[in-house]
């Protein structure tokens, strides 16, 4: 890993607020992400399972977290499985866990080789009445590969069928949508790399030069201050290409009298920043673009004032939906005759900001929460509107990342440059 060991009170933390969620007598699994192939003796980057590394830091393959807090063996309550390396492990992969590092990390006791699984499983589950285990539940996802998770429930039932069977993930998205201080801080840490980058391609950016370059400049800057690398693939996205929301080719010049509409964030110890800023490439904007980002940022600043605890998300996209309705009539795009004829389920304001205004932040960018859960102390959302106008050719969206706490919100990202003139003074200067 690039970082530093993260301290394992966050882990200890997690996993005793996780098992105060259990059943009486129950045990949990939780495994690691697959490792996918990328070519024929490849394969891609291995990425952690988040609910695995969110309970025990563990940044490596092969790891298997096993929870028993009622275990009639009190060696067995939190149990920790490793791959075991050797020499031909050590020459060609490199660095791997050692127990006493696993140890260090995770602040669990009982650490052994994966090899033994097996046995210290079928040794103490037949004690337990349910068995707790964890699939990927993000909204945002549907699955269409049998990936570990879903293979090893096969698994269990085959062996244990007679057992009763309950889902982790609920549990998680309760816990995880909730930050603390130790995650707060890596975030932070992830928003000032992102802040470095960007300062960056505020610098380098003029005609001429190509999207890629500027991804290039990005990840420079990243990987050089101990990012893991991108948190997502990020979008550099110049003239009519900020009209695609999720555009990445990333491989257009960038022409003078065009905008920019940059996308992306930096990864650090498996936690996420998330932002979007628009730029002239010459370091001017017109007065029609200043005007829709003009428009832009204040329903970002509008939008950041609802982020509140108590607020629920679909009021929330319902209010932005009415300041963004107000500033697209003021720039001429819409007309109060189509806000009162439109139709509720697509509002007349989504032909030009088609997307939603804010979604949870954490160790996934689109992090695992409850999408009718309130807003609560230590959420972090992003607030990204956005105005889309593909026959002017001009993309604008905006993004900030924001953590409720008891006494308001706080912009994590309050130290990028963000107002249209800052943009043009720093890109001048």
């Amino acid at each position: 890993m690039k970082y530093p060991r993260i301290n394992q009170d966050l882990f200890i933390l997690n996993r005793n607020n996780f098992v105060k969620k259990l059943k009486n007598n129950s045990l949990a699994i939780f495994q690691s992400s697959d490792e996918f192939p990328r070519s024929g003796d490849q394969n891609y980057i291995f990425k952690q399972n988040p609910d695995l590394f969110y309970l025990s830091g563990i940044d490596q393959e092969q790891t298997i977290l096993l929870l028993y807090p009622d275990c009639p063996n009190p060696m067995y309550r939190q149990v920790l499985f490793l791959r075991q390396t050797n020499d031909h492990i050590k020459v060609w992969e490199g660095y791997k866990y050692t127990k006493e590092q696993a140890k260090a990390t995770s602040g669990i006791e009982a650490i052994y080789w994966l090899e033994d699984f097996d046995n210290i499983l079928h040794s103490i589950v037949n004690y337990a009445d349910n068995i707790y285990l964890n699939t990927n539940e993000n909204d945002r996802y549907a699955h269409s590969v049998p990936y570990r998770d879903i293979r090893f429930i096969s698994e269990m039932r085959s062996k244990y069928p007679l057992h009763h069977y309950e889902r982790s993930a609920p549990i998680m998205r309760d816990l995880r949508s909730t930050k603390s201080e130790i995650e707060i801080e890596l975030t932070k840490k992830a928003c000032g790399l992102t802040r470095d980058a960007f300062l960056r391609v505020l610098k380098f950016t003029k005609p001429g030069v190509k999207e890629y370059e500027i991804e290039a400049e990005i990840i420079h800057e990243f990987i050089r201050n101990g990012a893991t690398g991108h948190a997502y693939t990020p979008i550099i996205a110049s003239g009519h290409n900020a009209n695609i929301l999720h555009y990445n080719d990333n491989n257009q010049v960038c022409k003078d009298g065009d905008v920019i509409l940059f996308d992306f964030g930096a990864e650090y110890a498996n936690y996420n920043a998330d932002m979007s800023r628009s730029i002239p490439v010459n370091g001017k904007f017109t007065q029609r673009q200043k005007d829709v980002y003009n428009a832009v940022l204040h329903v970002m600043k509008e939008a950041t004032k609802l982020i509140v605890a108590g607020t629920v998300l679909s009021t929330y996209h319902e209010a932005v939906g009415e300041i963004m309705s107000e500033q697209l009539i003021n720039l001429g795009l819409l007309s109060t005759a189509d806000v009162k004829s439109q139709n509720p389920a697509w509002p007349a304001y989504k032909k030009y900001f088609m997307h939603g205004t804010s979604h949870h932040l954490g160790i996934d960018v689109h992090d695992f929460a409850g999408r009718y859960a309130p807003f609560s102390e230590g959420n972090i959302l992003t607030v990204e509107p956005g105005i889309y106008i593909p026959e002017e050719g001009l993309g604008i969206r905006l993004e900030n990342n924001i953590l409720i706490t008891s006494t308001g919100n706080i912009d994590l990202m309050a130290h990028i440059p963000l107002e249209a003139e800052e943009i043009e003074d720093l890109m001048n200067s």
